[in-house]
């Protein structure tokens, strides 16, 4: 597993893998069709409140990181974000100015935190091969 942050206004690259881009609003002056985001997972975004909130004060950051994870808790999204993570390289997109203070730096700590072990990798590496093969077998006949 590889996982990244970028900010949207840089240059996309072959090495990022999935490009999802994780906040609540689309950025602006960016096209979607030219974007190189292949998925927006704005439910994974801080709430609206909460970003409100923040509005990217850096007196905030300790603070709105404790909401944030608070919020990631209960959200779904998540898991589905750590499921894709364990089998495929990601890069998470966001908008913010601050590449330090953002929910993608609090949301790529959280997920490399929790991320599988390599023993689990293998056994969902060997899953996912599985499943292929069997796929290919059953198409064959």
């Amino acid at each position: 597993m590889l996982l990244g942050i970028k900010r949207i206004y840089d240059k996309a690259s072959i090495t990022d893998g999935k490009r999802i881009l994780v906040d609540r609003l689309w950025p602006r002056g960016v096209r979607r069709s030219t974007s190189s985001i292949d998925i927006w997972l704005k439910d994974i975004a801080p709430s609206e409140e909460l970003r409100k909130w923040f509005n990217h004060d850096p007196k905030r950051w300790q603070e709105f990181k404790i909401k944030y994870i608070k919020e990631l808790q209960n959200n779904s999204a998540l898991k589905n974000l750590r499921e894709r993570i364990a089998v495929e390289d990601v890069t998470l997109i966001y908008t913010a100015k601050d590449n330090k203070r953002n929910n993608a730096v609090v949301l790529a700590s959280l997920l490399k935190k929790s991320a599988p072990r390599k023993e689990e990798k293998k056994n969902i590496s060997k899953t996912v091969s599985d499943d292929l093969e069997r796929e290919l077998r059953a198409a064959a006949y």
